[in-house]
């Protein structure tokens, strides 16, 4: 990677792995040594949803909804075979894929090591991954590839619209499918707190300030004021997680492994399918690679959230989510480097 590529993501992002290992650890520790900590927030939930836990993923995803023009939706005829890439691959493609790559590792390859009750419940973490594709990190690999900034806005903000009605459907469909049952009262409470509320949020807020304020100052200084409010919010979620999983990783610490395994054959499937159409459609480089990497990576604040809010933080849902968080950095930067090398593909006579 080059130095220009290894500036333009930022110390967090680009370590995110290393802070998910770190925080990993510090949760073991906690559950192991001081378990009154999650003991006594286990005491703090409404309706099925950990408060402490709900209040940080909500400082997560509030930011990553600032980052989102929807005035960029005025744009969405310039161009358009680039978003059905994007809205094919994310919709009608991965959340499938994913589903069927998860039930065949964890009921099938992985049936030995394994029990039926906990395939399912991976097999859940996984679709609730597929189903949310990524929203925020995007901007960041769409950087790292040279990609069309306005045209990845469109992408995003389309994709975001379509999460509100799409996301709790597939993910019921797919879950029963897999043998869970799940309340789609809790489902629908989950989208409403995690999506709903946060980009109604984003939208006013951001309104409001670029009308005072103006967009040079959003987008400049503004919005880097919640840089470091999302990444500390995303680390303590993962160290009070890991406090509720300590005992399950003590005892099963093969089972991070082979969680990773469908994930990242999924992620690098999607990734393949999404580039490979914007080849056969020449597309431009700056437009196929953001559309690659928005099916291939992973809304995983979204996924956490309502994993949490649907089986709790200390099931092995949850679990999954995480390790999504785990193995998307490292994978995503080798995809954007061989982004980078096959552009070359994308220029047309």
């Amino acid at each position: 990677m080059s130095t220009k590529q290894s500036l333009s993501i930022g110390f967090f992002e680009r370590h995110l792995s290393l802070w998910v290992i770190m925080c990993m650890i510090a949760g073991v520790i906690i559950s192991r040594y001081l378990p009154i900590i999650p003991d006594f927030l286990s005491n703090f939930e409404y309706a099925n949803i950990s408060l402490p836990i709900a209040v940080l993923l909500w400082l997560m995803i509030y930011p990553m909804m600032l980052k989102v023009d929807f005035k960029s939706i005025k744009n969405v005829g310039k161009n358009p075979k680039g978003l059905f890439v994007t809205w094919t691959v994310n919709w009608l493609i991965k959340p499938f894929t994913m589903f069927v790559i998860a039930w065949l590792f964890f009921s099938v390859i992985f049936e030995s090591l394994i029990t039926p009750e906990l395939a399912r419940y991976y097999l859940a973490g996984a679709v609730l991954l597929g189903a949310a594709p990524c929203t925020a990190m995007v901007f960041v690999w769409s950087q790292l590839t040279n990609g069309d900034s306005s045209y990845t806005i469109v992408q995003v903000a389309t994709n975001d619209l379509i999460i509100l009605v799409a996301f709790s459907p597939i993910v019921a469909l797919l879950l029963g499918i897999g043998g869970i049952n799940i309340p789609w009262d809790t489902l629908f409470l989950s989208v409403l707190l995690f999506v709903v509320i946060p980009l109604i949020s984003g939208i006013v807020t951001r309104s409001i300030i670029i009308k005072n304020k103006g967009t040079d100052y959003f987008n400049e200084v503004f919005i880097h004021k919640f840089d470091n409010v999302t990444i500390i919010g995303l680390l303590l979620t993962l160290v009070i997680i890991f406090a509720f999983q300590g005992q399950v990783i003590i005892n099963n610490p093969l089972h991070i492994i082979l969680i990773s395994v469908p994930l990242i054959i999924q992620t690098l499937l999607i990734f393949t399918i999404a580039y490979s159409i914007s080849r056969l459609l020449k597309l431009p480089h700056n437009i196929a690679a953001p559309a690659g990497m928005i099916g291939a990576s992973n809304f995983f604040e979204l996924a956490v959230a309502v994993a949490i809010a649907l089986f709790g933080a200390d099931s092995p849902v949850a679990l999954t989510t995480i390790v999504g968080v785990l193995v998307e950095v490292p994978v995503m930067l080798l995809l954007v480097r061989f982004a980078n090398e096959t552009r070359r593909y994308f220029r047309y006579e």
